[in-house]
């Protein structure tokens, strides 16, 4: 059996190493081994690292000095390496789910075929054969796998490599002289094995400073005799920001000269054939247009200087014959290797005048193509009601979430013959559950499904131009029990009531024939906020089923899948969003509580879903922003303990009959300005700060889960955890989809008969 090392190194937040290390402990295969390297002085890292290791053997944590450059500490780390084939990790980058095995099994076929005659490519320049305990000859030196992209917890995103890697996947090992095109695959360590002999006939590759990853990802199949492909996801690479690259500064653009002129020299001694260095040079010369493109990245002052660099290596390296692009692509390409940096401006000034005028052009054809579709709308209107149609939207078409989320996946189960539609915006199709039917907002199908279907479920409001036909049922599910004035209560509050056309809203309200409410109090306030026709379902959230379905197992993996070690006190912080504000800023100076509350706590920050897209979250050790994390019922899990000002969540959270602490900094300016429904502050879930010191003593002491504060908490869950029972979807399928009578439902389990989610402590012991 071969053996697999993957490699951790470099730096990066404790939580992505913790995640890092979960995922790479968390492969079942017995091949595998695993090397950590760890800068001297980085205490919490090293402690995170030897903690994995003392759970598993097959980790191993090497130091390296503190300002050991990467290609340093990935040396230190290969010398403990023992595997036939190498991967190389960030700490930010993940393995998925039994990637290892799928990988082992691949090579495992490739160890029966050889490579066709003739194959060897530049002979005598690859490793001069495998060393003892290494793969035979049969196998790749390099064994490309595909990616996936993570823009932060939410689902990883494909790649752009499948349908390359796919040409090879089967076949026996190749050459990168037959396939130039693999240098196209995504230049990433990660995504790629490398076997152990490669890089010993080679150690120039890892003990040369500035061969950082893009060097490296080409370098190696420069050299590499053999080159074999896999569709299997080997790799989860977080893709960074264009904040975060911008805090890198532009000293990593620059970098990215030095490591394409090596390229270039090692192609050259390697004896590659003219196509393959072609592929090289429009690698490197589209990288160099790409980093142009990105004003917010590189500044003024340093433009210059770069485009001078990036113009010589243009003209210096291009191969004779060369045919550069056409188009567009194609002029860039030549400005820049002619050095003409003034009409590469200029072209770029004209290029943005044409971009506005096309905006406006595009804007009239979006208006012709609006009056298109409202005629299609109009005819689809007059087609039968397609009765076994359901769509589903939840936050202005943000993905398949909450109460909507709940009740389709319920109805999939009671009911699977009714087809289930989610409205989904473009950028979130990508995030979508595998599988799910969806229509784009303003495409022919989103008009034709909205126009047709029998049951419409929302936790906002659909747009204005939807007609509400005759036999046709609207399900309005809310997405939280209010606090804040609603509705037309919202008429005395000018801040919270800026722009909203009142009249337009009762009129999407009379859409409504059903409205879900999880207490009283929220019936009540939603006939008076919203006065229309509809009927209130007194039925639960049931977003919230989960809080009381939930077993022990499913609590830790909510943990770790966060990356909370046991034994950490997770404190999710959760503020709402303040009309009077319209960015979000955390109202706490989350560094110093983070130092405040010690090592053996983490901050679990979530912006308001408004805010999620801009959030500023400091970088710290002790804080993970989740603001993107979905489900948000899974960070309710995983967390110890609440803190909120005025959010809905908290009335969420106290189903888990877990501490919550209230944070009411400006309580008397949101009541202001918002207007709110009842005192928080003197019928609180639990202990209420009025500043930061207050709730710091509060979650450093007692106070936070004491007999005072189990207290609040059981009068507030008699109040607002009234139809939450772990039943509540199931009501709404059987009562709106298959007209059951109210007296045919599960009845609501009275709040001292219902057994919440075990606490993470619960969880661990049992």
């Amino acid at each position: 059996m071969l053996k697999l090392s993957v490699i951790v190194s470099g730096r990066g937040p404790l939580p992505h190493l913790r995640a890092c290390l979960d995922s790479v402990t968390g492969q079942a295969h017995p091949a595998l081994d695993a090397v950590v390297a760890v800068p001297d002085g980085d205490a919490p890292a090293r402690a995170l690292a030897e903690a994995h290791a003392l759970r598993d053997p097959r980790l191993t944590v090497v130091p390296v000095p503190p300002d050991a450059s990467p290609a340093a500490a990935r040396a230190t780390a290969l010398d403990a390496a023992t595997g036939a084939y190498v991967q190389f990790l960030h700490p930010s980058d993940r393995l998925p789910e039994g990637s290892v095995a799928a990988l082992a099994e691949r090579l495992a076929r490739l160890a029966g075929n050889r490579p066709a005659e003739g194959g060897a490519g530049r002979a005598g320049k690859g490793p001069a054969g495998p060393p003892a305990g290494g793969p035979p000859d049969a196998l790749p030196d390099v064994l490309l796998c595909d990616h996936h992209r993570a823009t932060w917890w939410d689902d990883a995103v494909p790649g752009d490599d499948a349908a390359l890697l796919n040409r090879g996947f089967g076949a026996p090992a190749t050459t990168l002289d037959r396939r130039p095109d693999l240098l196209d695959v995504a230049p990433l360590l990660g995504n790629r094995l490398i076997a152990a002999g490669l890089l010993a006939a080679h150690p120039e590759l890892v003990r040369t400073d500035g061969h950082d990853e893009l060097y490296l990802s080409y370098a190696t199949l420069l050299l590499a005799r053999r080159i074999a492909c896999c569709d299997t996801v080997a790799l989860v690479h977080r893709h960074e920001r264009p904040a975060q690259r911008r805090a890198a500064g532009p000293e990593r653009h620059f970098a990215a000269f030095g490591q394409y002129e090596r390229l270039h020299h090692l192609a050259g001694a390697t004896a590659a054939p003219p196509a393959l260095r072609a592929r090289l040079y429009d690698r490197m010369v589209g990288d160099y247009l790409r980093t142009l493109a990105r004003r917010d990245e590189l500044p003024d002052a340093d433009a210059a200087e770069y485009f001078r660099r990036a113009a010589d290596h243009t003209d210096r390296f291009r191969p004779e014959g060369h045919r550069r692009p056409g188009g567009l692509d194609g002029v860039r390409h030549a400005l820049l290797g002619h050095h003409a940096h003034l009409c590469y401006r200029l072209l770029r000034i004209a290029n943005d005048g044409r971009r506005a005028l096309r905006t406006t052009a595009a804007r009239q054809a979006r208006r012709a193509a609006a009056a298109r579709t409202r005629q299609r709308y109009r005819r689809a209107l007059r087609r039968p009601v397609d009765e076994d149609l359901a769509v589903f939207s939840a936050y202005w078409g943000r993905g398949v979430h909450c109460n909507p989320a709940a009740i389709a996946a319920e109805l999939g189960e009671l009911a699977p013959d009714i087809r289930q539609v989610w409205l989904v915006e473009p950028d979130r199709v990508p995030l979508l559950p595998p599988g799910t039917d969806h229509a784009v907002p303003g495409t022919a199908r989103y008009w034709d499904v909205l126009a047709r279907a029998k049951y419409l479920v929302n936790n906002v409001n659909f747009p204005d131009a939807v007609v509400k036909r005759p036999g046709t049922v609207h399900l309005q599910t809310h997405h939280g029990t209010p606090l804040k004035r609603m509705g037309v209560d919202q008429q005395a509050h000018p801040a919270a009531a800026r722009g909203l056309d009142f009249e337009a809203l009762l009129a999407r309200v009379d859409r409504w024939d059903y409205s879900l409410s999880a207490n009283t109090h929220s019936t009540e306030t939603w006939q008076r906020a919203y006065p229309s026709g509809f009927r209130s379902l007194d039925y639960g959230y049931p977003r919230n089923d989960v809080l009381y379905r939930a077993t022990a197992a499913d609590v830790l993996a909510a943990r770790a899948a966060l990356g909370i070690a046991p034994g950490t006190r997770a404190v999710l912080y959760a503020p709402t969003h303040r009309d009077y504000d319209t960015r979000w800023m955390p109202r706490l100076d989350l560094p110093r509580l983070a130092r405040q509350l010690g090592d053996d706590t983490v901050l679990l920050v979530r912006a308001h879903y408004l805010h999620t897209d801009r959030p500023t979250v400091p970088d710290h050790p002790g804080i993970l922003d989740v603001g993107r994390y979905e489900p948000v019922e899974k960070l309710l899990l995983a967390a110890d303990v609440l803190v909120t000002d005025y959010s809905s969540v908290m009335f969420d959270y106290a189903n888990l009959d877990r501490p919550v602490v209230i944070h009411a900094d400006d309580w008397e300016t949101y009541t202001l300005t918002r207007g709110v429904y009842f005192d928080l502050t003197a019928e609180p879930p639990g202990p209420v700060a009025r500043d930061q010191a207050e709730l710091a003593d509060i979650l450093g002491g007692g106070d936070w889960c004491g007999e005072a504060a189990a207290k609040l908490r059981h009068d507030f869950r008699l109040r607002f955890c009234q139809y939450d029972d772990g039943r509540a979807a199931e009501r709404v399928v059987r009562r709106v989809f298959l007209g059951e009578g109210e007296e045919s439902l599960p009845p609501v389990l009275p709040l001292d008969r219902r057994t919440p989610a075990p606490t993470p402590q619960e969880a661990v012991r049992r």
